[in-house]
């Protein structure tokens, strides 16, 4: 990429200029440079680019550049993003980026109003931004025609399948029509993503900026070895006393149920400060606390990863890494919310003894050893285990419902006479039926008699 490249070189409309200048765009990043041509030309495209590298703008910029205004009912742009958070924050994109042209943009996703979506997509759009299961739902009502779709972007496409939405993506390429762009974006280019990409795309041309499992030069990494969970929410407490450093922080754990065991442990000591998203949540809910968040009305948050994929956090000082992700490009996804857009950003990660084994292949996927840091000496030292963490008498791991019972042995005496009697049934059927060859029910005599008249045409 030409370091010396700007936006001004591209020549883009007044109106799409104007919007850019106000957000205070100069440069492009590498995959925007490198997409911007391709993607204008009308050629379908594949990027793949790591967390924080530019993405939206990067296949949004040109689509808005190509757009001519049209009055027509039916959208002539289909976006497909995994999650609610993503739809809201990309209408919000597209309406920045539009700000003076007339663009129609309408976000449709699931955990809200059906009837009023309807009522929105059928009064006309430019732009639909969407999650797979709602638009299907919605196409299907008839509230919405896909015929006149001209450009398919598919966002987060490895995040979209590992949620398992290839069944709607599959029923959606079948209302799209043939003839179309279509422009995919992921952080990494899995199996599952390359099958759809030779399933559904023709020739498309591949672009490959920063993929994921190369470390960002602007976030610096750190970690602490630390013995158990409780003892984390510790440090993590005592590190947040320094406001100034840690002033916009997003922190992560494996699962909803860390999650719910973290919050109360920091919200003792900070109150509303501290903040969390996840997927029991409600939708207003999750909204809210990320809207407080990017307002500074909130410091911290603490977020899944499936939640906070995609998400465009601005200014986010610090990641921390509660739990070691098991998945090497998990911990790629989430120190991307950090040093975004070229800025600089600081990435902490938390690991047990047993995490050992998943540090270390986020390490070789990086081909960089995080360097690790001597723990603070006041940290109070928990001696509390999540029942993940805790061991039975005999050494083993607390039972999980998902590992295979062990079969019990005989019991400690010998059973009763009374008790060792098997059922053998009624008397008829051991006695009455072999002496008298009779059946015990009129259902039975019908049956046998129509055995009779068998036998004897026999």
């Amino acid at each position: 990429m030409d370091d010396q490249l700007t936006f001004e070189d591209w020549k883009l409309s007044k109106q799409l200029k104007s919007a850019i200048d106000e957000l205070g765009f100069v440069k492009p990043t590498p995959i925007q440079a490198e997409s911007y041509s391709l993607i204008l030309s009308g050629r379908n495209v594949v990027g793949i680019s790591q967390t924080g590298t530019g993405k939206t703008l990067a296949f949004m910029l040109p689509v808005l550049q190509d757009m001519k205004f049209s009055e027509q009912i039916a959208p002539r742009v289909l976006v497909l993003v995994p999650t609610r958070e993503l739809v809201v924050q990309l209408v919000n994109n597209i309406q920045e980026y539009s700000k003076y042209k007339t663009v129609r943009v309408i976000g449709v996703y699931g955990g809200a109003n059906i009837n009023k979506q309807k009522e929105a997509v059928a009064q006309g759009s430019d732009i639909i931004v969407a999650t797979p299961g709602r638009l299907y739902d919605i196409v299907m009502h008839g509230a919405l025609s896909m015929k006149s779709v001209k450009k398919l972007i598919i966002d987060e496409v490895d995040v979209m399948l590992d949620l398992g939405f290839r069944f709607q993506l599959n029923n959606i390429f079948e209302l799209l029509p043939s003839k179309r762009q279509n422009i995919m974006f992921s952080a990494t280019m899995t199996d599952e993503v390359n099958t759809l990409i030779h399933d559904f795309f023709v020739e498309p041309h591949s672009i490959s900026i920063a993929v994921s499992g190369t470390p960002l030069e602007n976030i610096k990494q750190t970690c602490y070895a630390v013995p158990n969970f409780y003892t984390k929410a510790n440090l993590l407490s005592l590190l947040l006393q320094d406001k100034d450093t840690y002033s916009k922080v997003l922190v992560f754990v494996s699962s909803k149920k860390n999650a719910d065991r973290l919050l109360p442990k920091m919200q003792e000591v900070y109150g509303e400060e501290i903040g969390v998203i996840h997927s029991n949540k409600t939708q207003n809910y999750r909204l809210r606390n990320i809207e407080a968040f990017e307002e500074g009305k909130m410091r911290v948050l603490i977020a899944t990863d499936v939640i906070a994929r995609g998400l465009d956090l601005e200014k986010v000082s610090h990641v921390f890494n509660i739990d070691t992700p098991n998945f090497p490009e998990n911990y790629m996804h989430r120190i991307g919310r950090t040093g975004r857009a070229e800025e600089q950003g600081s990435s902490i990660l938390f690991f047990t003894e047993k995490e050992l084994d998943a540090k270390e292949a986020i390490e070789d996927l990086m081909d960089y050893q995080i360097p690790q840091l001597t723990l603070p000496e006041d940290l109070v030292f928990s001696q509390e285990l999540i029942p993940e963490e805790r061991k039975t008498r005999s050494g083993e791991s607390n039972y999980n419902r998902n590992d295979k019972k062990k079969l019990s042995g005989d019991a400690f005496h010998e059973k009763k006479d009374k008790n060792k009697k098997v059922n053998l049934g009624s008397k008829w059927k051991r006695i009455g039926a072999k002496k008298y060859k009779k059946p015990q029910k009129r259902g039975d005599k019908i049956q046998n008699m129509a055995s009779k008249r068998r036998k004897k045409k026999k």
